[in-house]
């Protein structure tokens, strides 16, 4: 229930959302021959456009997000395990052509290959269900479990979790998968964006875990604002960067993570 009621809440108030309510306001507005009103919130809709879309705010956004937390000196470490969360999955296309599908933060799924090639003793743990349907046809981890076998990492290695559909079911229900001891170092893997909430998430649940972000989508250094080549584009990362500021408020006020702004 969580799970839908967060996307769905999201679904209507993201910035691209109420830019275009706004535009809808706006045409019923000239429908009913009040143009200044109709002008007021065609303006609005306008200048949410150029600055959500057409600046690098959220850059400026995505970077204290990202340098929250930092990967730790893995030199002569002895690691446990690797701890991977979905979202990094096309499993609809990966399901209807039978391949192997990825979108853009597919260097979760990559970054825990690499590490479990440099960690030959270590497990590696994916947690994802995602939208299980009809339309997906496959959990999130059924596709990253078909590319770890193509990328030649053993089946006794790899412990797959296919329920979860949020951060908080990633920790919970991945927790007695690990069945963490004393003196163990895990790795949890995710876009570096997202590394707050997954830790504070994860600690919530009883684990302690590393981070080991990847996924970046910023360079880390406070630029000045410029402009985007593309609004589409620009639109696209406002909408995710800032669902994670109420993502982390709503989690920490609803007792699914251990601090409002987790810190290393």
């Amino acid at each position: 229930m969580f799970a839908i009621f967060t996307k769905y809440a999201w679904l209507l108030l993201q910035p691209s959302s109420l830019i275009a309510a706004a535009l809808a306001v706006a045409l019923w507005r000239v429908q009913q021959a009040d143009l200044r009103a109709a002008r007021r919130w065609l303006s609005g809709a306008l200048a949410g456009l150029l600055l959500c879309g057409g600046t690098s705010i959220s850059d400026l956004l995505i970077i204290p997000l990202e340098n929250r937390f930092t990967r730790p000196d893995l030199d002569d470490a002895d690691i446990t395990g690797l701890i991977v969360l979905g979202g990094s999955e096309d499993a609809a296309v990966a399901a209807a052509r039978n391949v192997i599908a990825v979108n853009e933060a597919s260097e979760r799924l990559i970054e825990g290959v690499a590490l479990a090639r440099r960690f030959p003793k270590a497990r590696l743990v994916f947690t994802g269900g995602g939208e299980v349907s009809s339309r997906a046809g496959e959990s999130e981890a059924a596709t990253a479990g078909r590319l770890f076998a193509a990328l030649g990492i053993g089946p006794d290695r790899v412990t797959l979790e296919a329920k979860s559909q949020t951060t908080w079911e990633n920790a919970l229900l991945s927790a007695p998968m690990i069945a963490q001891r004393q003196g163990q170092r895990w790795l949890l893997v995710t876009s570096g964006y997202q590394m707050p909430r997954a830790m504070g998430a994860f600690r919530k649940a009883g684990l302690i875990v590393e981070a080991y972000p990847v996924d970046y989508r910023t360079t880390g250094e406070m630029l000045r604002l410029h402009l985007n080549a593309s609004l589409s584009d620009g639109l696209r990362r406002f909408d995710y960067v800032v669902r994670e500021y109420p993502a982390l408020l709503v989690y920490w006020l609803s007792g699914r993570s251990s601090a409002l702004f987790p810190r290393p």
